[in-house]
């Protein structure tokens, strides 16, 4: 302004020389912009004045006195006006390329809302460094917050509690020069990477008419936008990106961003790859398969994978976001995990949505709940949305009752970024700023790129059906390379032939490699590399169930006594727990009487000592359920916490109280232990049941992914299971559902009755030369039954039983009747039968329900020359169980074994639309009737006796 002087009266400030650009431009660094901050406190009027003399002043102006409260008001009005844009202008931002969604520009983003009226707008007004202007008008205000707030890209960010994060994203938003630019050749490279994607969708077809294949036509801006991601993320630190996708644009993304070749993708197109012959396993659509590539920009080389998935779509997130959290485990890249000391900087998750299951699928919330998370943290994911603005054929107003679908994303604070598909260049910018927010912040962040599709669900669909004026308007719209090509040809970037000659030889190109697919032969997929080396699918089925050595040493046993019975000087336990670690140190002493919980620790530790990792993950699962396990040691003074295993060497042991989700968590575990072998994962479910709400996890990842997509997994349940009067909720794990998945030697079934075989069978889990997921029903009675006890030699010696013998049966050759159970039951049917002194009765114990133990099962009952019954004994009701699953396994073993009667009988409850009684006494009953039933005894007296016992 120099040594001009002004008032602030609406007649000067039309003409006057304060109406010019050279005084309105300052270029503040929005950093010292401390004005926003000052409103946002409530700041004193009377400071603001001192504020707006001191800048008067530090220009050599004069100010007249009787207009400084209205200059304060003035410069109030403004910044609520700027604030008013930074919530709420992207509701008025160029987001649709359809032009279909009608956005009017709200009232309180006019200037008249906030008293600027008519010529008001242009007198100056004090802005105190936002928008990098000191002084300016209310005119260029507008101008300015409308080019950024309101343009091809709407930010929302306003709900985000962090001053910094706010800032960081006005930097890059706000100001009179934030124009989205890129280079020539930048410009170039983002519509020839538009051109790859619609001229590859085109080509798939023409070559294969009426075959499925989601196209991204529409939505093409993203292939030049994720790899932004790739290039900008390489330059910041990412090493690694795993992405997982939805169906729309995949084959696209496939071929066009991760670099998978053509001709592969051509000859599954073929059906090539859907030969179990050719790879191994059922295989899948090919809009189902993931892949793995290096990339490389300006010579930094990033390693991507796309994670297969099922028609599920959004299942997949939180299998990479595990995936993700255990590259990052064993590349050292956490940190202190949370926090300023947090890394997470090497390994990126990129999670791909459709717009109406982004809204509507609950995991969605579930992924954004783990975020920031101890132990689950990833240091932010960029989500991006492709929004069609449809969702199959469901329009959003009947699929969300919110604005966005990306709504939910603000539960956690994850700024969102709204962008024009039309425009790639926005697009592009909005993952460049995506990255560098995630690798600054190390939070998620949302980009929700307006779109549309230009056939229907698949291109078999007809939209027309249920959404004709949308799609009348989709039939008349330019593709998205002639929208941008012709802009780059106003800009004069490029010439009249440069977008033809592209499409040319990209076709070209794309001829060649679909000749290339005729004569291409699939390798046989190669499982075991990576941190998979050294590891193979088991020989033969026989292979498969081969135990291993898995003791452990005199010396480590009594070691690991010590670190689980001895408290730190100055920890405070809790008196309860003081008990029980006296109860350990007796056990440790005596060899004696070890029980559930100290088996395990026992078992976590040894693999610890070796140079495993252990992860144990679940809702309450440093305390456990059924205070049983106290992993974790909470001072009584300060709350300190203490973990004995972590004080171990060699490896790494953490327990997880995770958050309030099952279906979220055990996705993270399983894509946890898909990426990393030499950990033992677990996931305990709160009790049994509770993994119902992760069935889909189960369906199609644990049961399913070795065989449809070639992927190992050793991942551990922990369920909770037995029958104690606790109701339907708290009594069965639905072992009946795990049972019928079974088969192939996909999974392994266990229902355990000692410490010393749970021991076991964790330690054989990760001795093994190969992986496969381990379904456990875990006890809750008999955590403290005296008869569930094992000894110190059990530890020392032995190994996996897959069957156990009756301790206290009849002889063999005496034996007439054996009754077969799994778990809990065989505890209540041998104290029945002891105390009935029956001595012509064997129980025996399936400790492993799959893969079924028929061979030593018949070689057992083949010692029996008088057998005359087999009895299967159960808890569960006859619907639910192993009873179905057993029955033809048992009347094969005892056939082979040579018994008179092999068909064995059923004692057990009745079937049943509950999994168990909520009465206690109706328990009672119940359980007392199937053990008489077993063993021919009266149910009245069997009664009596459970009823004195």
């Amino acid at each position: 302004m120099g040594d001009e002087s002004f008032d602030f009266t609406p007649d000067e400030a039309l003409d006057g020389p304060q109406a010019g650009p050279s005084w309105q431009r300052k270029n503040w660094p929005l950093v010292g912009a401390e004005f926003e901050d000052d409103l946002t406190q409530g700041l004193d009027p009377s400071a603001l004045k001192i504020k707006i003399e001191k800048a008067a002043a530090k220009g050599g102006q004069k100010v007249d006195q009787s207009r400084i409260d209205e200059a304060a008001a003035d410069a109030i009005r403004a910044m609520m006006l700027i604030r008013t844009y930074r919530v709420r202008g992207h509701l008025a931002a160029d987001l649709d390329p359809l032009g279909l969604n009608q956005r009017n520009l709200p009232a309180d983003l006019t200037p008249e809302y906030h008293g600027f009226v008519g010529a008001a707008q242009d007198r100056p007004v004090y802005v105190g460094g936002a928008l990098g202007l000191e002084w300016t008008t209310v005119r260029e205000i507008v101008q300015i917050l409308r080019a950024n707030y309101c343009g091809k890209v709407g930010l929302e960010y306003m709900h985000i509690a962090d001053v910094e994060e706010r800032r960081f994203l006005q930097e890059r938003m706000e100001g009179a020069d934030k124009e989205i630019e890129f280079t020539p050749e930048g410009k170039k490279a983002i519509l020839q990477a538009v051109v790859r994607g619609e001229q590859y969708e085109k080509f798939l077809g023409k070559k294969y008419v009426g075959t499925k294949r989601f196209g991204l036509d529409g939505g093409e801006a993203m292939i030049p936008a994720l790899e932004a991601v790739i290039k900008y993320g390489g330059t910041l630190g990412v090493k690694e990106i795993v992405y997982g996708m939805a169906h729309r644009g995949r084959l696209n993304v496939l071929a066009n961003v991760l670099a998978k070749p053509y001709k592969v993708i051509f000859h599954e197109f073929s059906g090539g790859t859907a030969n179990p012959e050719d790879v191994g396993g059922s295989g899948d659509v090919k809009y189902h398969l993931g892949t793995s590539a290096d990339r490389e920009f300006d010579g930094i080389k990033v390693h991507m994978s796309l994670m297969p998935n099922p028609s599920h779509l959004e299942t997949v997130d939180p299998v990479v976001l595990g995936k993700v959290r255990a590259y990052q485990t064993i590349a050292d890249d956490i940190g202190d995990d949370i926090g300023p000391g947090a890394k997470h900087k090497q390994v990126l998750p990129v999670l791909i949505h459709g717009d109406a299951a982004f809204a509507g699928q609950g995991i969605i919330w579930e992924c954004f709940g783990l975020s920031g998370v101890k132990g689950y943290n990833t240091g932010g994911c960029i989500h991006f949305i492709i929004n069609n603005q449809i969702g199959f054929t469901t329009s959003p107003q009947f699929a969300r009752n919110s604005p966005y679908p990306s709504d939910v994303a603000k539960g956690v604070q994850a700024p969102i970024l709204h962008v024009n598909g039309d425009d790639p260049a926005a697009v592009t910018f909005a993952c460049k700023l995506a990255i560098d927010y995630r690798q600054t912040f190390g939070r998620d962040i949302v980009i929700d790129m307006w779109c549309y599709r230009r056939f229907g669900h698949n291109e078999g669909d007809e939209p027309g059906f249920t959404q004709p004026l949308m799609y009348q308007k989709i039939r008349q719209h330019p593709p998205v390379s002639k929208i941008y090509g012709d802009r780059l040809k106003q800009e004069g970037v490029i010439d009249d032939t440069f977008l033809a000659q592209t499409e040319a030889e990209f076709t070209a190109h794309l001829e060649d490699q679909f000749e290339a697919a005729k004569t291409y032969k699939a390798n046989q997929a190669d499982w075991f590399s990576g941190q998979w080396s050294g590891f193979h699918k088991p020989a033969d089925p026989e292979t498969a169930r081969r135990n291993v050595d898995t003791t452990i040493e005199n010396k480590l046993f009594d070691s690991l006594g010590r670190t689980l019975t001895t408290v730190p000087e100055g920890l405070t336990v809790h008196k309860t727990l003081a008990r029980v670690l006296a109860a350990k140190e007796e056990m440790f002493k005596s060899g004696e009487g070890f029980d559930w919980a100290t088996a395990e620790a026992l078992a976590f530790g040894s693999l610890v000592t070796e140079g495993y990792n252990v992860r144990l993950s679940g809702q309450d699962c440093e305390r456990g359920t059924f205070s049983q396990r106290h992993s974790v040691w909470v001072d009584q003074t300060d709350e300190r916490k203490y973990t004995p295993l972590t004080t171990l060497p060699h490896g790494r042991f953490e327990v997880l109280n995770s958050t309030l989700s099952e279906y979220g968590v055990l996705g993270f575990e399983y894509g946890f232990a898909s990426a990393d072998p030499k950990t033992l994962v677990l996931w305990e479910a709160q009790f049994g049941d509770f993994a119902n709400g992760a069935q889909i996890i189960i369906d199609q990842y644990v049961a399913s992914a070795e065989s449809k997509w070639l992927r190992a997994n050793g991942l551990v349940m922990l369920l909770p299971h037995g029958y104690e009067g606790q109701g339907p909720e708290h009594s069965s794990a639905r072992l009946e559902r795990y049972l019928q998945l079974c088969a192939q030697d996909n999974i392994q079934v266990c229902n355990i009755t000692t410490p010393a075989n749970y021991f076991h069978v964790l330690r054989r889990q990760m001795h093994r030369p190969f992986r496969k997921p381990l379904i456990i029903m875990t006890p809750k009675s008999l955590l403290r039954h005296p008869l569930a006890k094992s000894a110190a030699s059990e530890f020392t010696g032995g190994t996996f039983s897959r069957i156990l013998s009756d301790p206290n049966g009849s002889e063999d050759a005496a034996t007439k009747k054996v009754i077969l159970c799994s778990g809990k039951v065989f505890y209540d049917l041998l104290e029945a039968r002891d105390a009935a002194e029956i001595d012509d009765t064997q129980i025996i114990r399936i400790e492993q329900l799959y893969p079924f133990p028929g061979e030593p099962l018949a070689q057992r009952l083949s010692r029996m020359p008088n057998l005359e019954e087999v009895v299967w004994c159960q808890e569960e009701p006859q619907n639910n169980g192993s009873w179905f699953f057993v029955e033809s396994q048992i009347e094969a073993a005892a056939k082979e074994a040579g018994v008179a009667q092999p068909r064995p009988r059923y004692a057990g409850r009745n079937a049943s639309a509950s999994p168990a009684t909520g009465l206690a006494k109706r328990h009672v009953a119940e359980q007392a009737a199937l053990v008489a039933d077993a063993l021919h005894l009266s149910v009245r007296s069997e009664l009596r006796r459970k009823q004195k016992a």
